[in-house]
Formats: C-alpha cells, structure tokens, sequence
C-alpha cells in the first residue's frame, strides 16, 4: 500500500517520466552488440537474420516509446532470447 507524498505536486507539474523505456532501450543496444558479437562464430545469413530481427525490435520499440513504456524491457528480452535460440540452433546443426 503506498502512501501520500509529504507535500503534493504543484498544478500543472508534468508527470514523473518513466525509466522503463530507457532501460528497454539500453537492452536493446546490448542485444545488438551480442547479434554482431557473433559474427566471428556464426554464419553470415545467421548474422543477418539476426541483425533483421533486431531491427524489427527497434522499430517496434520507438512505435511503442510513448503509448506502451512498460513492455520495452521485454522487447529486449525477446532480443535475448532470439540472439540465444539462433546460437544453440546454428552450432547443433554444425556439429
């Protein structure tokens, strides 16, 4: 249960901004350090598919900046998961 703040907001004060989108987007450039990272172990189509992946993310992420701020952490999550799903994938077909 929250309580009041000690002294209310003046009228007219903006709203506190969110750091949700922000720390969506600082998992997204992580994601996208990751799908380039690999570009040494993995095949090139495998590169590509998923910097196209991450691209599609971010756009995504910049639609949704202002009217959905809280699902951004979880656009980079599924970038985690994509980048991690292709490099399990790839090497068990290489091998």
């Amino acid at each position: 249960m929250s309580r009041p703040p000690a002294r209310p907001e003046p009228a007219g004060a903006p709203k506190r901004i969110s750091p949700l989108p922000f720390g969506g987007m600082v998992g997204l450039a992580c994601v996208l350090f990751l799908d380039l990272g690999t570009a040494g172990v993995l095949p090139w189509s495998a590169v590509v598919w998923l910097v196209v992946v991450w691209v599609i993310l971010f756009v995504i992420a910049c639609r949704w900046w202002t009217p959905r701020p809280a699902l951004l952490p979880w656009l980079a999550a599924i970038g985690l998961v994509v980048w991690l799903g292709t490099v399990v994938v790839v090497n068990l077909l290489a091998t």
